[in-house]
């Protein structure tokens, strides 16, 4: 009888034992939880903080670059010459609507100067806009539908980083046609295209 009780005294130690595990470890599970619960918040914190991805590239670098983009129109808007052309480097090359409109930045400059001194100038705003960075962050190309005086155009460059802030190296307006009216505009262009076109080619013939 001894022997018997001696058994179940065992025996119900050792319940004892594995129910004070089982309450350990279902204390430490809930510190553990917790724990992470924690280092979620902390996270989720922080990366509120954080510049983020914004159309592949980080936030604070887009929000900068269509912050540049926006105030360059406005500056056009606004006939602010000094502050319009603030924005390109100091090679950049302008290409407007006509295909003979290629401009560096000094001959865009004397071709506007005109428009800015009698403060009648383009007025464009964005509509939508795109902005893609390359890996290092210094180089950003970007294209943009705006709203104007010839309705839907289409603005792309490019824009680099350089030791004064970014600028704009490259411009390239042009005008939307819808494809139903292609076949129309077609035939206003091509008397006027078709001798740009030749004259072209005479220089690739000549080398010039």
């Amino acid at each position: 009888m001894a022997k018997q009780t001696s058994y179940f005294q065992k025996a119900e130690a050792s319940k004892k034992r594995i129910e004070a595990t089982k309450t350990i470890t279902e204390v430490s599970f809930l510190r553990v939880e917790a724990v992470l619960k924690n280092v979620l918040i902390i996270l989720i914190f922080v990366s509120s903080f954080s510049p983020g991805i914004v159309d592949g590239q980080p936030a604070h670098a887009s929000y900068t670059l269509q912050k540049l983009l926006d105030n360059f129109h406005q500056a056009a808007a606004q006939a602010n010459f000094e502050a319009y052309f603030s924005f390109f480097a100091e090679d950049a090359v302008f290409m407007g609507t006509d295909a003979t409109e290629r401009w560096d930045k000094a001959a865009f400059m004397k071709w506007a100067r005109p428009f800015f001194d009698r403060g009648k100038v383009w007025q464009f705003t964005a509509l939508q806009r795109h902005i893609s960075t390359d890996k290092t962050g210094n180089t950003a190309w970007f294209d943009e539908l705006l709203d104007t005086q010839m309705k839907i155009c289409r603005g792309s460059g490019v824009l680099v980083k350089l030791d004064d802030g970014w600028k704009i190296r490259q411009y390239v307006l042009s005008m939307t046609i819808p494809n139903e009216k292609s076949d129309s505009i077609i035939k206003i262009k091509t008397p006027l295209e078709e001798e740009i076109i030749e004259f072209i080619k005479e220089k690739k013939r000549t080398g010039e």
